[in-house]
């Protein structure tokens, strides 16, 4: 038991330092994650990026470097790399946070990178986005900018499935420079509740009147019946009264 607890967070580890690696060497091709997976034959490393072509390099340079340091430096047997492009950039978390350091570097003035950055994300369908950039952004003292546009859940269950969160860290001229992005993907939280538009909840208001028309007329029916089985009940018990007084 020992020895497969073991054989897993070493897997954990390597897979965590080459995500190190490959974060801080590729930020500028947008780098967003890695999968490793392991095969009899070798291993399978998928990298995603926003740019696929600044990792693969002229004419997959770059390719068997990388093979060579994950062989030789992280001990992956045979590794078969595959470089993949992300499907929507604007809503990962690392790529937006990559975009901000190239920015940032350019000499780009922070509040004006956060802002635009957040537009741009929110117009791709994201629900909220909070950009939090700290440093010595102005003065000699470190302080932070926070941007936090539309909802951005912080803790339960929807942090799960919802948010993608990023944290990265560069260094520049004044000093070392952290970026955290938080996105929250567009999807329906456990809790949403939606009010329907006047037009669309007329065809429901309808149903709702014919229903209440209908209990109505059922209870003046049975109303009615009670009305009139009430003058023959009161009828008898006269007639069962009148022998009676006969006799006395």
């Amino acid at each position: 038991m020992v020895l497969v607890k073991k054989f897993f967070v070493e897997k954990a580890i390597a897979q965590a330092r080459i995500d190190e690696y490959l974060a801080k060497r590729f930020y500028r091709a947008g780098y967003a994650g890695v999968q490793i997976i392991q095969f009899p034959l070798g291993t399978k490393v998928f990298i995603d990026a926003e740019r696929p072509a600044m990792i693969i390099g002229r004419r997959g340079e770059t390719i068997r470097q990388l093979a060579a340091i994950f062989e030789h430096q992280f001990g992956l047997q045979n590794p078969q790399i595959t470089v993949r492009r992300v499907e929507n950039p604007d809503l990962n978390a690392r790529v937006a946070a990559s975009r901000i350091a190239v920015f940032l570097e350019r000499g780009a003035y922070y509040r004006r990178v956060a802002n635009v950055m957040a537009r741009r994300i929110l117009n791709a369908g994201a629900i909220g986005v909070q950009i939090i950039i700290s440093g010595k952004l102005r003065t000699e003292r470190a302080r932070y900018e926070k941007v936090r546009v539309g909802k951005v859940y912080s803790t339960g269950y929807q942090v799960e499935y919802m948010v993608d969160r990023a944290v990265m860290h560069i260094t520049l001229k004044p000093g070392t420079f952290g970026i955290e992005v938080t996105i929250v993907k567009p999807a329906k939280p456990s809790d949403y509740v939606r009010i329907k538009e006047p037009e669309e909840a007329k065809d429901f208001i309808e149903e709702v009147r014919e229903e209440l028309e209908k209990i109505r007329a059922a209870e003046a029916e049975k109303l009615k019946e009670a009305a009139a089985e009430a003058p023959s009940e009161e009828a008898e018990a006269v007639e069962e009264e009148e022998p009676e007084e006969a006799k006395v």
